[in-house]
């Protein structure tokens, strides 16, 4: 018998069945932060990149993600999302975008995964709209920042993290205020 809940008693991978556990509410949070340089941020600040409106394209492939993660990660479960939003926080002084992605939904498994994929994608569409001024942006520090619900209950990530959450709220990001 192993301790990994997707290896079978042969140890050959398997999708682990959650059909005995209860429907709860089960929320998450990920963030990534993409550098973009000094080429590239004062024309996406102004929207004046040459492939047209970044922000756009990004929230909407971030969703569109979020909803696609059990077909894109093999032993993910695809979940009947009740929402998902992605924020954009821009910080002048790197020359960087933070991403910030929620997922939402009442389910048998966590809703982590989704998060992080909102986010990750988003984060690949900026490059991939930016590419034409600068191949030179680094995408970073792609981590889950919260979640909610299940049994293993709530997680928070320390305050000393890079993208962190809890100072993105600080400064009025993170619920809807003061980015894109």
């Amino acid at each position: 018998m192993n301790n990994f809940t997707h290896l079978d008693e042969t140890g050959r991978m398997r999708m682990v069945d959650v059909g005995d556990k209860p429907a709860t509410e089960r929320r998450a949070a990920a963030s990534c932060r993409v550098r973009v340089g000094p080429k590239v941020f004062p024309l996406l600040m102004d929207g004046r990149l040459p492939k047209g409106d970044v922000w756009a394209a990004a929230r909407v492939a971030g969703i569109m993600a979020a909803k696609k993660t059990g077909q894109l990660i093999p032993l993910c479960h695809t979940l009947p999302l009740t929402g998902v939003s992605i924020e954009f926080i821009p910080d002048p002084e790197h020359e960087a975008v933070t991403i910030l992605a929620r997922a939402h939904t009442f389910a048998r498994t966590g809703v982590e995964m989704e998060a992080l994929t909102a986010a990750a994608v988003a984060a690949l569409t900026i490059y991939d709209m930016c590419k034409a001024v600068d191949r030179g942006l680094v995408i970073e520090n792609l981590q889950l920042e919260e979640k909610s619900g299940g049994a293993s209950g709530k997680y928070q990530r320390a305050s000393n993290s890079p993208n962190n959450l809890v100072e993105c709220e600080k400064a009025g990001f993170g619920n809807g205020t003061g980015s894109y």
